[in-house]
């Protein structure tokens, strides 16, 4: 081959480059490594054309043994599934319309009010809260949780993603303000169990609701949040965690050594026997009026008769 040949069939030649290797944006954390940080998810009023892919479980033994701050490791992780998740409510709209009815033989036209139910994005809350407080998002959301309690959530859906499900989460601290604009089933503003000043404060956070993560629509997310809260009712006792309002509201999530447990679902046996005990005092109390009432009819008899 000539050298202009040789020169032309090069030009002609593709040119083959390497790939480039694919660089995911992570959590910043100063006191974190890099290669360990959870990958930020995408954001929760982004469109939502194709199904959504479950994260991959993150390695316990990776983020516990080359953390240099555990309790950093635990809070990047929690709030990783914070991120990822939709925060997606249905709300109750209140709207008048005319409508005919009849009336003393006549028709007529009156106005009434319908409920209709409408889908929400409350992601905007939670921001809000925290701008309020002048706190940036991750401290507000997951550094007002009680730390006990941080530990057992994370261990809980660590274990739960490593069963194949994709836990996230919705809601974690709220402070009283963050209560006030809660929508749906919900405390007082100072007494959720979320931050309440009545139960602590911020740093006192017993509860965090927790959803899937998995599915392309909605109704694909309820269906497998519902498979995750199985998981949880099966086997969040081994991790101190628990759903203390089962199907009033699914997504809670408290500590089984907590009140809010305690006064919903908790003290089993000591529960049954406490009701027991009401219902023996009962029973002994109708008893005794009934002896004194016998009584005092057997001694009415005997005066008639003499």
């Amino acid at each position: 081959m000539s050298e202009q040949e040789a020169v032309a069939t090069a030009k002609a030649a593709p040119t083959v480059h390497e790939a480039e290797p694919v660089v995911e944006a992570a959590l910043s954390d100063p006191a974190l490594p890099v290669d360990i940080q959870p990958l930020q998810a995408p954001v929760a009023n982004s469109p939502d054309p194709e199904p959504r892919v479950a994260k991959p479980a993150v390695d316990s033994v990776e983020i516990l043994d080359e953390c240099w701050d555990v309790n950093a490791c635990i809070d990047r992780y929690l709030w990783a599934l914070y991120q990822r998740t939709p925060k997606e409510d249905t709300i109750k709209v209140p709207e008048q319309r005319q409508v005919t009815v009849k009336r003393k033989k006549k028709m007529v036209t009156v106005t009434r009010t319908f409920t209709r139910l409408v889908d929400e994005d409350f992601a905007w809350k939670d921001t809000k809260a925290a701008e309020r407080a002048g706190m940036p998002m991750m401290d507000y959301v997951m550094g007002g949780v009680d730390r006990s309690f941080k530990l057992k959530l994370f261990h809980a859906l660590l274990a739960a993603e490593q069963a194949g499900l994709s836990p996230g989460i919705t809601s974690a601290f709220r402070d009283d303000y963050r209560q006030s604009i809660a929508s749906g089933l919900k405390a007082a503003s100072n007494k959720s169990y979320h931050g309440g000043s009545f139960r602590g404060g911020y740093g006192h956070g017993l509860a965090a609701d927790i959803v899937s993560t998995d599915g392309a629509t909605r109704d694909d997310r309820w269906r497998s949040s519902e498979r995750l809260w199985k998981w949880v009712d099966a086997h969040g006792k081994e991790f101190g965690v628990a759903r203390p309002y089962l199907g009033f509201d699914p997504p809670h999530l408290a500590p089984i050594d907590g009140k809010e447990y305690a006064a919903h679902r908790g003290g089993g046996e000591t529960r049954q026997a406490t009701l027991d005990a009401k219902t023996r005092s009962r029973h002994a109390a109708r008893d005794s009026h009934a002896a004194a009432k016998r009584a005092r009819t057997a001694k009415s008899s005997k005066v008639r008769t003499i």
